[in-house]
């Protein structure tokens, strides 16, 4: 580390002389909260003082979250609702995605995983205080809607004074509370969306009322917000598998993918939500609050699936790629029949937190508190019909059709039901969950000790609990040949065709309902049991099937009890160098960890299950150090430099010790090279992630609407987890394939993100309505392959991050309209990696890129009508699978949803 200090150090001098000397503002070190009140002196003196200017909308909205950068302690990036429902996306993930250096993954027509300067392991807050989502570490950003939110903050560097930020660094959610407003107001939106890839309309909705009074015991504030979104989709996917037949060993043998598919991603979510907050001031030096929160999460999805088997039959019509050993085009004759599924299910999530805490300030001194408790419940049930065409027809597959696999079954009529044979009924149950109390209590005395003008210590505990259950059962009916139009599921109608394109040649089949196949949950059930009792030959899973309702399976869960004790002390220093303002903060937090954790493993051989229960557990201390330190060399510019110690801890369900064996059974579908035994495992040897981070930024800030900012930054981490599928050779089991999470070795991740906004105020006339916020990033990130990979130590790319990342957004604002043309893109990441054929494999995404817009016209300051559109380019999303070095196939190619919006917004006050 100390070369590396050395070096940042030097940096900053000569980036301090290269602008001379200046005399450096006063600058008190607010919150991020204040921040966003407070106008710098420099900019309001360029201000005309003879006039009011009201400032509003996307301007606003800039401004302030230009005010919480300029101001932050720590490396911090911003997004702002100025009005109320007014965060520039559908939900907190999604906007996230505007900032520099944040990079975001879609799936099922919403933005979801966020990465922060290529990691994903990031630690979320809600109004400062730890929050998660069932019994993951960290909450589910999607779940909150925007008209909910004041704004995000992206804490790039830690602090001591922070919660212990991940890897990544920390996203704090802040929501409204009633001192923020001056009295009594109402605000609202209804908005109603349609997707034109399944023609489907959806309602969304916000409402806020709040209030303040002055009173006998002082000043109160009560505040409600409730929020309703909700969204169908269908996407149309086809794909060809990532396992590629033949083997490397002969360079002569051609190669390609041995299935292609379509599968329609299809579901209705909706998300229900509500916060309240009451405020008392019972004088100037203590105010008192209780927060409530709740979250909802409630989804029906009914997936449809096909898929052609090429593991057999014979090939002909062979076209090569050229100058390689992969197929390009061919046609199987004489190969299994294409199989088909239905999975229908719902999904229930509630996350609620209630707080209470308040603070004290007497002279130099703040003491505050909060003490919060969270409960947060997921679970899942699906019931899925398979079935099969009952006779085999030539597929005719190409393998680069509009940049992926596409394929044709040759005289088969997909709508008579007489082609069609009941293949098989599954039934899940999933349950996941976590609670846990958690308080703090610091202090902030304000100093005068030299250089060091404000110190601040406080404490944490935290009791978190977690736990997983599940159980599954799957009736297995092909060999009976049973009519599929025969067993009680309604009516069978073709499947919606949403494919955007003309490439794909297989688009729709005959599936029952969604209320046809659940409805008939128990028309099913004895029509499975009768199946089973036929075959004759399958005890284990005709057992399964006796209760009604299936019970959780006691081998499939596992618990997690974990404790922390943190401390931390933090202190901030001001002081002139060469006629410069240098400021900054050093500190240490300190957390000690306790956990316990269980679960059972089990094998199933033989149609025979055993289970031994196991328990480990941890004790470990981890030390984060902070420095930090900010230059000022004149009023509109500053360069900070950090160096920072964070740390991940695994997951809940990554440290479960069990195991989970069953062994491979011929006869459902064949497959080629198989292992004798499948599995998938947690891991209690997992090591939390760690990272030492190295940051310089350069800022500059010439007017209030305008700034620009460079900030080149450095990781030197190790244990990066992922799931790794291995194989070994088990003396008791033999070839065992196993999925589970593996520490990678060392890594390095290297970046630098470029950044300016800016209206166009010197314009004339209408012109000067016309704004630009752009960024741009680049990240170098790789690590070793764990020891448990052939090719361990190999230094690869970091799964999930893209070396590039881009927004460009237009805005127009003046009078009564404001407009915004937005663009955001990422380069190709790799998804995973693992040793299927005996070396690393990789599965990838190739480059995304969004277009989005919207325009908006306020009559008067009480309404607002919105006109948007988003993913207006709906370019398909391409996987990839690379199965050697430099070869690869297109994995899937998705259509997505293009949607549009309208919406009005109401304010009463």
């Amino acid at each position: 580390m100390t070369s590396k200090t050395l070096l940042l150090a030097s940096v900053s001098l000569l980036l301090l002389s290269a602008h001379g000397a200046a005399v450096a503002q006063d600058v008190a070190p607010p919150t991020t909260a204040q921040a966003t009140e407070k106008v710098d002196a420099a900019n309001k003196a360029k201000e005309d003082q003879g006039t009011l200017v009201v400032v509003k909308g996307y301007r606003a909205s800039l401004r302030s979250a230009q005010q919480i950068k300029r101001k932050s302690d720590s490396i911090i990036d911003a997004v702002v609702a100025e009005d109320i429902g007014k965060l520039p996306d559908v939900n907190a993930a999604e906007s996230l995605a505007r900032l520099p250096g944040i990079q975001i993954t879609h799936g099922s027509d919403e933005g979801s995983g966020v990465l922060v300067r290529g990691l994903p392991d990031v630690a979320t807050t809600v109004n400062g205080r730890d929050i998660s989502t069932a019994e993951l570490r960290r909450v589910q950003l999607q779940d909150f809607p925007s008209g909910a939110l004041a704004g995000i903050e992206v804490y790039k560097s830690g602090s001591a004074d922070l919660l212990e930020p991940g890897l990544a660094g920390l996203i704090n959610v802040r929501t409204r509370r009633p001192f923020d407003f001056k009295g009594f107001e109402i605000d609202g939106a209804i908005r109603e969306t349609y997707n034109d890839q399944n023609e489907k309309f959806n309602t969304n909705g916000n409402l806020l009322i709040t209030d303040r009074w002055s009173t006998g015991v002082g000043e109160i504030g009560a505040l409600l917000n409730v929020s309703y979104t909700e969204q169908d989709y269908r996407n149309a996917v086809r794909w060809a598998t990532g396992y590629v037949a033949n083997s490397t060993a002969d360079p002569a043998l051609p190669r390609y993918p041995d299935q292609v598919g379509v599968y329609m991603d299809t579901g209705h979510r909706w998300r229900p939500s509500a916060n309240a907050t009451l405020q008392w001031r019972p004088n100037d030096q203590t105010e008192l609050y209780a927060d409530l929160l709740w979250q909802a999460y409630r989804a029906e999805h009914w997936n449809d699936w096909a898929m052609a088997p090429l593991w057999s039959g014979t090939k002909t019509n062979v076209v090569m790629q050229e100058g390689t050993n992969q197929v390009a085009s061919m046609t199987n004759t004489g190969g299994d029949p294409i199989q088909f599924y239905r999975s229908t299910g719902s999904d229930r999530t509630d996350t609620q937190q209630i707080a209470v805490g308040g603070s004290f300030t007497s002279g130099k001194l703040k003491l505050s508190t909060d003490l919060a408790y969270t409960n947060s419940l997921y679970s899942n049930s699906s019931w899925s019909l398979d079935s099969a065409l009952k006779q085999s027809y030539p597929i005719n597959v190409s393998y680069v059709s509009g940049g992926g696999a596409a394929w044709e079954a040759v005289g088969v009529d997909v709508s008579d039901a007489r082609n069609y044979i009941w293949r098989g009924y599954y039934e899940s149950i999933y349950k996941v969950g976590g609670n846990g109390i958690q308080w703090r209590g610091d202090a902030v005395y304000d100093t005068d000790w030299g250089i060091f003008k404000q110190i601040k210590a406080g404490v944490r505990y935290s009791d978190r609990n977690a736990f997983y259950k599940a159980n599954d059962r799957y009736g297995w009916t092909l060999p009976l040949a049973i009519p599929f139009d025969s067993i009680g599921v309604g009516e069978l109608t073709l499947t919606q065709d949403t494919f955007r394109g003309g490439e794909q040649g297989f688009r729709s089949y005959l599936q029952p309902s969604y209320d046809g196949i659940r409805g008939a949950r128990e028309t099913l059930l004895a029509e499975t049991r009768a199946a089973l009792a036929t075959r004759g030959n399958a005890p284990l899973d005709l057992a399964k099937f006796q209760p009604d309702l299936m019970p959780y399976d006691p081998y499939r869960s596992f618990t997690a009890k974990e404790a922390t004790h943190t401390g931390y002390v933090q202190g901030r220093y001001e002081t002139q160098f060469f006629n410069s303002q240098v400021d900054g903060n050093i500190g240490v937090r300190v957390v000690h960890t306790v956990g316990k954790y269980s679960g059972v493993s089990k094998v199933t051989w033989d149609n025979v299950e055993t289970a031994v229960p196991k328990s480990v557990t941890q004790n470990y201390i981890d030390v984060l150090p902070n420095l930090s330190m900010r230059l000022r060399p004149n009023d509109d510019m500053q360069i900070r430099l950090g160096i920072t110690k964070t740390r991940t801890r695994p997951d809940f369900g990554q440290l479960n010790p069990a195991l989970s064996i069953s062994q491979y059974v011929e006869g459902n579908t064949p497959v080629p090279d198989h292992a004798d035994a499948y599995g998938s495992a947690g891991n209690p040897d997992l090591k939390p992630l760690t990272s030492t981070n190295y940051d310089i930024t350069w800022e500059y800030y010439p007017s209030q609407n305008t700034s620009a900012s460079v900030a080149v930054f450095y990781h030197d981490l190790f244990g990066f987890i992922n799931n790794y599928t291995t194989r070994t050779n088990d003396p008791v089991y033999g070839v065992l394939e196993v999925s589970r999470p593996e520490n990678a070795g060392a890594g390095k991740i290297k970046g630098i993100e470029v950044a300016g906004q800016t209206f166009l105020d010197f314009l004339p006339g209408a012109w000067n309505g016309l704004g630009v916020q752009a960024n741009l990033t680049y990240i170098d990130a790789y690590n070793e392959l764990p020891d448990k990979l052939d090719g361990a130590g190999q230094m690869v790319k970091i799964p999930g991050v893209s070396n590039w990342s881009y927004n460009l957004a237009l805005f127009y604002e003046k009078g009564k309209i404001s407009t915004r043309l937005s663009y955001n893109g990422r380069s190709r990441w790799i998804n995973s990696y693992d040793n299927r054929s005996g070396g690393w494999e990789g599965e990838g995404t190739e480059a995304v890129n969004r277009l989005d817009y919207s325009f908006s016209y306020s009559p008067n300051d009480a309404y607002t009508i919105n006109f948007d559109a988003s993913n207006i380019l709906a370019k398909p999303f391409h996987n990839f699978h690379e199965y050697e070095a430099g070869k690869r196939f297109v994995r899937d190619i998705r259509d997505e949803g293009r949607y549009y919006g309208l919406s009005v917004r109401f304010k009463y006050q």
